[in-house]
């Protein structure tokens, strides 16, 4: 559970095989998009980003600060790429 609107499900390469038609990919050796999520704070990007990290995934990139938002970037078990973002539209340049 992310929040109470949101959750994510992760299910073994198997199984989510009976739910496409199309052969299943390897993330750990290409990028084929990010799974990207809002957080509503930046201690709750942290929170959710420090939690993948310590099931298991690895940092892809850098935390990112743009003033107006902040990124935390990882990779899942299987190499899928991640991000959780808080954007602070109050500081959104005009």
């Amino acid at each position: 559970m992310i929040n109470d609107n949101t959750c994510v499900q992760l299910l073994a390469g198997s199984y989510f095989q009976t739910f496409v038609n199309k052969p299943l990919v390897d993330a750990a050796s290409g990028a084929i998009g990010i799974i990207a999520l809002s957080a509503n704070s930046r201690a709750h990007a942290d929170e959710l980003a420090d939690k993948a990290l310590s099931a298991g995934g690895k940092q892809s990139k850098e935390p990112e600060e743009h003033g107006f938002m902040y990124v935390r970037s990882f990779e899942d078990l299987d190499g899928h790429l991640w991000e959780i973002a808080y954007m602070d539209m109050g500081a959104y340049p005009q």
